[in-house]
């Protein structure tokens, strides 16, 4: 023990050195515990992108290019679905609530997407949080009214009240645009951390209206454009829709209605389970995941390397130290041990910092990482692999401390006292 405190006492004499090697290993290991935290969370908000649906229905093609298209407004569906094929299986005596979805349009680079009410009713996202309005209502009777999500209406500074246009297809910038028919921002939504967030929301109506005067992708022209008074006075039920989910009465269920989807001979469809998609999803993109964790990894190890450093340097200024301590008695082990007992402590004041960082970090960063990414970062002890991590690092820097350690075991009491001109 009494040598544990003069490597105490040796630190504290070099303590500007020692403060800034602890510093660093600090925080590599804040980093590391971050990366991991983030991953880890990242994961759990990823899988709960979606919740409480059972199953994702649209044209068939392949699980995940039908994931993204209908949660993550990534990419465009290979054909739409006939309105009466949506009917049929929303009619189902297995069906519990039925979402359309019809995407294809968008506003200055954000989708649209034409619903109507049951999503706001029943669609719901992380541990089963339904959608809430910052402001506003839904949309109702009138066909030309638009549910921002909170990043659409944050980053075009749009309110209540506000007219937009929407435009044709989903490119950022659009020729052809919808001008003749501008929408009424009547509701933005809380923010979810999802792709609900960048997304506009108008009912399968307006979708209908905004198109009811096209044909063949072209839309009419001189006497044959129909106006939004005209449009509203029309038939608006949709021909056809892009996709939809379903939630069931019973989850006994699912793989028998998934299979008579899949096997429908009106039209060629598909049904996937949103839990099994996203984890085929997350699959694909593990190696980015992993790589971030590698670098993390490196940055302690160059933490790690800094303090063997240090340490190493420190070396041939402390001859004469260890050639005094020599001269008192103290054998060879007890220089190899104090100079790894220092290794040890310095390692362990920067992994006690490190965490206490992290937790800082979390504490003032918490609300604005969940409002904005969807993370929840909880203020909660290291988990069993956390500790694994920390006791890997402590034992990294206990196996580089045996270098220095040998080194002065080595060094010979003439050594020490000797002057080298």
């Amino acid at each position: 023990m009494y040598l544990f405190r003069l490597a105490l006492a040796s630190l504290a004499n070099r303590r500007f050195t020692a403060l800034l090697t602890a510093f660093a290993i600090a925080l590599s290991v804040c980093l590391l515990l971050a990366v991991e935290r983030v991953r880890t969370e990242a994961r759990a908000s990823f899988a709960s992108t979606i919740s409480g649906t059972d199953l994702i229905v649209g044209a068939r093609s392949g699980s995940v290019n039908l994931l993204l298209y209908s949660v993550f407004r990534i990419g465009n569906a290979t054909n739409n679905i006939r309105w009466d094929s949506f009917e049929h299986f929303a009619n189902n005596p297995k069906v519990k609530w039925a979402i359309p979805m019809s995407l294809g349009d968008s506003h200055r680079g954000y989708r649209v997407m034409g619903t109507t009410e049951a999503y706001f009713e029943h669609y719901q996202y992380g541990h089963k949080q339904n959608l809430q309005l910052a402001s506003g209502r839904a949309f109702a009777t009138d066909p030309f009214e638009v549910v921002l999500g909170a990043e659409v209406a944050d980053a075009l500074h749009y309110k209540l009240g506000d007219k937009l246009v929407l435009a044709h297809g989903v490119a950022a910038i659009s020729l052809v645009k919808h001008d003749d028919k501008p929408f009424t921002v009547v509701g933005i939504l809380k923010r979810t951390g999802t792709p609900v967030d960048r997304t506009l929301h108008i009912s399968l109506g307006g979708m209908e209206a905004i198109h009811i005067d096209w044909h063949n992708g072209v839309p009419a022209r001189g006497a044959g454009r129909v106006s939004a008074d005209q449009a509203r006075n029309m038939d608006l039920t949709p021909q056809a829709i892009t996709a939809f989910m379903l939630g069931l009465n019973s989850k006994i269920s699912t793989f028998a209605l998934q299979r008579e989807i899949n096997e429908f001979r009106g039209e060629p469809m598909m049904a996937i389970l949103p839990g099994v998609a996203l984890q085929e999803l997350w699959s694909l993109m593990s190696t980015a995941e992993k790589a971030l964790f590698v670098v993390s990894l490196f940055v302690v190890l160059t933490g790690l390397i800094g303090m063997l450093t240090a340490i190493l340097t420190s070396l041939n200024e402390r001859r004469r130290e260890m050639a005094i301590l020599r001269s008192v008695g103290a054998r060879p082990w007890h220089i190899a041990t104090l100079l790894v007992f220092e290794a040890l402590a310095l390692a362990l004041a920067g992994v006690v910092a490190g965490v206490g960082l992290l937790y800082v970090c979390i504490a003032l960063a918490q609300g604005y990482v969940q409002s904005n990414y969807g993370l929840y970062l909880p203020l909660a002890w290291p988990s069993e692999y956390e500790w694994t991590l920390l006791g890997g690092i402590l034992a990294a820097a206990l196996l580089m401390g045996c270098v220095p350690a040998w080194r002065a075991y080595r060094q010979s009491l003439a050594d020490g006292l000797s002057i080298r001109l």
